[in-house]
């Protein structure tokens, strides 16, 4: 009990002799701890991954992406972070096309980085990976093959022409540990000149393909006349050859037969009237 109490005494007359020193420490450690918070205590909010640098033992960590949350780390150490969201840049460019006219064009490129792959994107690329690769890359890709077309087969996408190029610079930036999702043309303009002379091209060819139209249905349709007139005379050329005095006589003796048996009032005279012999109706409207 002597030697307890006897420490505790020395530890107070300790403290008491260096409480000056006890202070200033404690404030610097505080001041510290202020200071190095955010070096220490890292947030990764949501939709955001991290990448770890180790300063003092194997530089960028790439084998992990930190996820969503709160993370500790030595202040000697940085964290990156990264939106693993989907994103959209905007961009406009210039193209000349194979006969060394301007193509004007206004892109809008949706995109998110490879979730698995952002340590290594960090390492090989860095934060400005979207002015490194994704806006180059994709502008090149453009420019390559928009220059091997006419400003008409662009201006009016003929055979889906920037479908196909738009497709091709997909494939191309993908393999850069960064996946587009999709690139939207927003505009595409040419000079006024050239413009106006490709709408008005296209306003011939439709007027001409009308005017095609109208030519074909005429030409069916005399086709049509011609065709319903030869019918015509070979019909009465058929009758002039095969009508004679008995077929008029038999045609006449169906017709008589069919009148007697209307309901309407008549009076039949029986007897030769005229050379064809029928006989003769003389009809009475019914009341």
């Amino acid at each position: 009990m002597v030697s307890v109490a006897r420490t505790k005494r020395k530890a107070r007359v300790w403290i008491q002799e260096n409480t000056p020193y006890i202070v200033v420490i404690s404030l610097v450690i505080t001041l510290l701890v202020v200071f190095l918070w955010p070096r220490i205590f890292i947030t990764i909010n949501a939709g955001e991954a991290g990448v770890l640098y180790k300063r003092f033992t194997i530089g960028t960590v790439t084998d992990y992406v930190y996820p969503e949350g709160l993370h500790i780390i030595f202040p000697w150490d940085i964290m990156h972070i990264y939106d693993a969201r989907v994103q959209l840049v905007k961009h406009k460019f210039k193209v000349l096309t194979n006969q060394g006219l301007p193509v004007y064009l206004k892109i809008a490129i949706r995109f998110h980085p490879e979730y698995e792959l952002i340590g290594v994107l960090h390492q090989k690329i860095g934060p400005d990976y979207v002015n490194k690769i994704i806006i180059p890359q994709i502008e090149s890709v453009m420019r390559r093959n928009i220059g091997k077309y006419t400003p008409e087969d662009i201006y009016t996408n003929k055979e889906g022409v920037l479908s196909n190029i738009i497709v091709l610079a997909l494939e191309e930036t993908g393999r850069k540990y960064v996946r587009i999702s999709d690139i939207i043309i927003r505009s595409l303009d040419l000079p006024p000149p050239v413009a106006q002379s490709i709408e008005d091209k296209l306003v011939y060819e439709e007027q001409f393909k009308a005017y095609q139209y109208i030519l074909a249905r005429e030409e069916q349709e005399a086709e049509r006349k011609r065709i319903e007139a030869q019918g015509i005379q070979d019909y009465h050329q058929i009758i002039a050859d095969n009508l004679d005095d008995h077929m008029l006589t038999w045609e006449g003796i169906q017709a008589t037969a069919e009148l007697s048996k209307s309901e309407n009032a008549k009076v039949l005279i029986f007897g030769n009237q005229g050379s064809n012999g029928l006989p003769l109706i003389l009809g009475v409207p019914s009341k």
